[in-house]
């Protein structure tokens, strides 16, 4: 795991394969600003080296035995909040990826990711995207929205004013879009795009763009369709 700049993303691989583990690491490792820092075999292994090595990314595996995917996801996130937590998976139609982003997970890769695309996916975690796809998008957006209706307790503190381009760019991240297609979508640059998020997380103060979706729904800033 050579030597690189202190800035460089700080990634933990966590499956029960040894083999696929190593594929990942031996990919991982051509990129100047990605260290695997570690390396995992189940889910309470996972959770003991994220204590320790303090990862940004998480790459786990969603089916995994001793302490499932699932559960790691909930233990690491409440031990390493910071942690950005991606599942990895065979079929993005597992209900388990559902439960797996309730639980706190950024999204997943397919685990047959081609090879070119593995590090931008993790540069895109690591600078508070999701990689969720919109249909599984939509389907927390709903559950989110029951779950909101049942607890609608009044609000003591008025919410904080966003300006109208921030409410735009906070409806388009609840959309499931990445800041690409937002830029793309309201004519702005990716940079003024990030800036916007920045804001509306500090504003609202939330922690990520999950978050800020959940928020959106609650104060009926979308229809969910």
């Amino acid at each position: 795991m050579g030597e690189l700049s202190n800035d460089a993303i700080r990634v933990l691989i966590v499956d029960d394969h040894g083999l696929f583990r190593r594929g990942l690491e031996a990919t991982l490792q051509l990129e100047p600003d990605i260290e695997v820092v570690g390396e995992a075999s189940d889910g309470g292994d996972a959770l003991a080296k994220a204590a320790e090595l303090l990862p940004d990314v998480v790459l786990m595996d969603v089916k995994m035995p001793r302490r499932g995917g699932i559960e790691a996801c909930t233990a690491i996130k409440q031990a390493v909040p910071s942690a950005r937590i991606v599942m990895l998976t065979m079929s993005d139609d597992e209900a388990d990826l559902y439960e797996a982003v309730k639980a706190g997970a950024s999204g997943y890769l397919l685990k047959e990711i081609p090879v070119d695309e593995l590090a931008g996916s993790i540069r895109q975690v690591y600078e508070g995207q999701s990689l969720i796809n919109p249909s599984l998008a939509s389907k927390l957006l709903t559950e989110f929205a029951t779950m909101s209706k049942r607890t609608t307790s009044p609000q003591s503190v008025p919410a904080p004013k966003l300006t109208a381009r921030e409410m735009e760019v906070l409806r388009a991240v609840a959309r499931g879009l990445n800041n690409r297609e937002i830029a793309k979508e309201l004519f702005i640059s990716e940079n003024t795009v990030k800036n916007h998020i920045r804001n509306i997380l500090e504003k609202l103060q939330l922690h990520s763009r999950m978050e800020a979706v959940v928020y959106a729904v609650r104060e009926k800033l979308l229809e969910i369709t």
